[in-house]
């Protein structure tokens, strides 16, 4: 989509100390940048393709600018009314000069930050201003601005040509097309277990994680890469899980709102976390086609457990939907509080079991663990992320 090369913009004069921004790159999003005076700058996101919303993801490169100098970026259009830049939260920055020289990525940078209503408004919309001042530490450096760390499409594309070539892992890991995305992305499909010794396979349980439905939520993209390299490792528990379970990973299921940098939405200006009951194959078709492979699985043998990974812009640490009925069975394998019970026990310092909430809401119907659940998965979960 909108498949140009940056242009190479020309500075006039030698003098010339306006900063050059850009962000036509794969998953780059900033629609509009405006100079107030000699070190500040006003900027604009763009919203989700074909909506007039969803603005949360930011991602964009900056160039031609002073060491030293105190810079203020104010970005004028976030539809949150609430949002953690409030709670101490600071914007991502990546140089690209000590990435060479000090071997440093992505850091926490800004002082000052403020998130605060403006009085910008449009159409009766309410808009919100976060504002932030930092200094560059190079001069005539490269530098890039993120709202959490970028995962790209193109990140997990090379993760999994290095498992496909392990001549190791790519005995118990097999990756598959799951289906094509609208734009014609690849929808990867990977299937972990250790070979069966015997004829026990049919035996193991089955385990079924999602991630990154939502574009701008890229902790979940980590977290997922977390999960691959602990299950694909070579530690004695990974060894038991494989042997133990059929583990079943759709490690992005919306590339195209990844790739053109949206924040929530496909490139039908959907979301599609609200699609798993529709039956529209051709406008959703991760959702389809995942919904189906869970289905097909559920014939074949029992699904352990669910779990679809988010990330979460409002509130802190790491916690879990789950689903229950008014009237809960007894028997605690069936409970879903054990669960997220459970994890809080086995990482304290990350997992919050307090967060967790467990109740179905009306408007929560269409997400892959309200539908999941009420296919038969008792252990159906969103994990969200800070």
């Amino acid at each position: 989509v909108r498949g140009f090369c940056p242009l190479k913009q020309i500075l006039h004069q030698k003098e010339d100390n306006t900063l050059i921004f850009e962000a036509r790159f794969e998953s780059g999003n900033l629609q509009k940048v405006v100079k107030v005076n000699e070190f500040e700058y006003q900027l604009t996101l763009r919203t989700d393709l074909y909506t007039s919303r969803h603005t949360q993801w930011y991602y964009f490169q900056v160039s031609n600018m002073r060491a030293g100098v105190p810079y203020r970026f104010t970005i004028v259009n976030f539809t949150n009314r609430n949002s953690l830049y409030k709670c101490g939260l600071r914007p991502l920055l990546y140089s690209e000069a000590d990435a060479k020289k000090h071997k440093v990525g992505w850091r926490r940078t800004g002082n000052e930050i403020k998130y605060y209503k403006n009085n910008v408004g449009q159409g009766g919309r309410q808009y919100f201003s976060l504002t932030w001042t930092f200094q560059f530490p190079h001069d005539r450096d490269t530098c890039y601005f993120a709202h959490c760390y970028p995962y790209t499409y193109s990140n997990l594309q090379e993760y999994l040509v290095a498992i496909s070539k392990d001549p190791v892992k790519s005995e118990f890991c097999k990756i598959h097309i799951l289906c094509h995305s609208l734009a014609g992305n690849i929808v990867y499909v990977l299937t972990i277990t250790n070979p069966p010794k015997s004829g026990k396979a049919t035996e193991r349980k089955a385990v079924i994680l999602t991630a990154r439905v939502h574009p701008g939520e890229t902790n979940s993209s980590w977290i997922m890469k977390g999960f691959l390299d602990y299950i694909l490792g070579d530690s004695g528990k990974a060894q038991l899980l494989r042997d133990s379970f059929v583990f079943k990973v759709v490690p992005m299921l919306n590339p195209d709102g990844v790739i053109v940098g949206n924040h929530r939405c496909s490139l039908t200006g959907q979301d599609l976390n609200r699609k798993y009951r529709s039956n529209v194959k051709k406008c959703y078709p991760s959702i389809w086609y995942t919904r189906n492979m869970i289905k097909r699985v559920m014939g074949e043998r029992d699904v352990f457990l669910y779990c679809d990974i988010h990330g979460h812009n409002r509130k802190q640490n790491v916690f879990m939907y789950g689903c229950e009925r008014k009237q809960q069975a007894k028997a605690p394998y069936v409970h879903p509080r054990i669960f997220p019970l459970l994890l809080s026990k086995s990482c304290p310092d990350k997992f919050s079991f307090p967060d967790c909430c467990f109740r179905v809401r009306k408007s929560k119907e269409g997400t892959g663990r309200v539908v999941m659940w009420k296919m038969g998965i008792n252990n159906s979960y969103t994990l969200e992320a800070s």
